[in-house]
């Protein structure tokens, strides 16, 4: 008989095995003339976080969605922020979603999607999302204010845009109500995160690619 000692150290052997084999990160670089950007995500990280993208609330909106999404997250951007934030939102945006997609593989065994609604304060938010290879954005929020300190809150908009389309998501944000734009921003990264947070966990007892034509990358 095999010593039970043996056994669990085979399963466990056998599990870091397959934890590498499907190992959900992306690394990525991205060079225009207008922004500089290193990224790096591992989708089944622990909420860690280094953001430094020049834009000071930026960073505390990524700092919060790696924690919520349970994700690790480097972003490093130099940008024309002389101009104003938008180049450097935009395209941390476009890195991030080309990110998730590269992580996400071929997508087997996927829950695919993700939903929350979710409070901040005065504020409510409820967002859907699924992982089905073919973008399409909805957003159905305005904010109060035309800024927060000094980043203008129709990059949040920007931002998730970019992150739908090349994470090739379908996605959906709505404000149910709020008053307050931190408030409104803070509960879109921190619901989205969730929702993707969500939507990428492996389903246990899905042993393929979750959909009947059998592919989410085409």
């Amino acid at each position: 008989m095999v010593p039970r000692s043996d056994l669990i150290a085979f399963e466990l052997s056998r599990h870091r095995a397959k934890s590498q084999e499907m190992s959900r990160s992306h690394s990525l670089k991205r060079n225009t003339a207008e922004t500089r950007i290193e990224l790096t995500i591992d989708l089944d990280g622990s909420g860690r976080s280094k953001i430094a993208t020049g834009l000071g609330f930026l960073d505390h909106m990524l700092t919060l969605f790696a924690r919520h999404a349970m994700v690790d997250l480097e972003v490093s951007c130099q940008g024309d922020t002389h101009v104003d934030g938008h180049h450097s939102a935009e395209d941390i945006g476009i890195c991030l979603g080309q990110a998730i997609d590269k992580a996400l593989g071929e997508k087997k065994g996927l829950t695919r999607y993700g939903h929350m609604t979710l409070p901040m304060d005065e504020t409510l938010v409820q967002v859907a999302l699924d992982l089905s290879g073919r973008p399409y954005f909805v957003w159905k929020v305005e904010f109060p204010t035309p800024k927060v300190g000094e980043f203008d809150t129709e990059l949040v908009e920007e931002f998730w845009h970019a992150v739908c389309i090349q994470a090739r998501m379908n996605l959906h944000a709505i404000l149910l109500h709020g008053r307050n734009s931190h408030h409104i921003s803070e509960a879109l990264f921190k619901g989205l995160a969730r929702a993707l947070r969500q939507a990428w966990s492996i389903d246990p007892r899905e042993t393929g690619v979750p959909s009947t034509k059998g592919t989410l990358t085409d």
